[in-house]
């Protein structure tokens, strides 16, 4: 990894900026779920991980409560990552297909995995200033990304807030609208794929399935190496 991400994350990790999300990562961490109670949560913001000179960025909005504030790692530990990951190793983009823990061997290929919030919100709702304080670490990441070419945002707050980021650092004057694996291109010529969120409800209702989340991994790998 490189030095800038090592300090970065170093930073994410010490984060305290929002007291009310130290106080909920605190309590998730003491009173558990019944069936991690015992483990020891990572309890502290999750960085993003993977290959840092990726083509390709995953985007999602926060960890999971019992998932990446458990286990320390974005997606892992939880539903929607365990939908995610078999994805991935389908479209040939991670090595295998569970994301369990932090030493479970797990690579990404040419891929960056991270969320735009680094710690689990009460309600999985955030506050603006909350998304602000942590805007700071995802407009590092992008930077940091030097070979970035896609960006797939996973549900609409991460493709909203991924825009939000543009629009304060670039002329960002069309409209975008969140449709499941359109491609738009970005003014410094990345392109943004919206995607459904793999979130158990998205995934009971068929309104995702994993041949549709397959092929848009896929076309995201075939468009980043052109």
């Amino acid at each position: 990894m490189s030095i800038k991400f090592k300090n970065l994350n170093k930073t994410i990790i010490k984060c305290k900026k929002c007291p009310r999300l130290v106080k909920f990562i605190k309590k998730i961490s003491i009173e558990k779920r019944k069936q991690n109670i015992n483990e020891i949560y990572w309890g502290k913001p999750v960085t993003g991980f993977g290959d840092t000179s990726a083509k390709l960025l995953i985007l999602g909005l926060a960890p999971a409560a019992h998932g990446g504030t458990r286990t320390g790692r974005a997606f892992t530990g939880d539903k929607s990552g365990e939908f995610l990951f078999k994805c991935l190793h389908k479209a040939k983009i991670s090595n295998q297909s569970t994301s369990k823990n932090l030493n479970d061997g797990l690579k990404l290929n040419a891929t960056y995995i991270t969320n735009i919030l680094k710690c689990v919100p009460p309600g999985d709702k955030p506050h603006n200033k909350e998304l602000n304080n942590c805007s700071t670490y995802f407009d590092q990441e992008v930077t940091n990304l030097k070979k970035l070419k896609i960006i797939i945002t996973l549900g609409k707050v991460a493709f909203d807030n991924c825009l939000k980021f543009y629009k304060k650092n670039y002329n960002l004057n069309k409209k975008f609208y969140f449709k499941h694996g359109k491609s738009y291109i970005l003014p410094n010529n990345v392109t943004l794929i919206p995607c459904y969120h793999p979130s158990p409800r998205n995934v009971n209702t068929k309104l995702i399935s994993q041949k549709m989340m397959v092929n848009l991994f896929k076309k995201a790998k075939k468009l980043s190496t052109v």
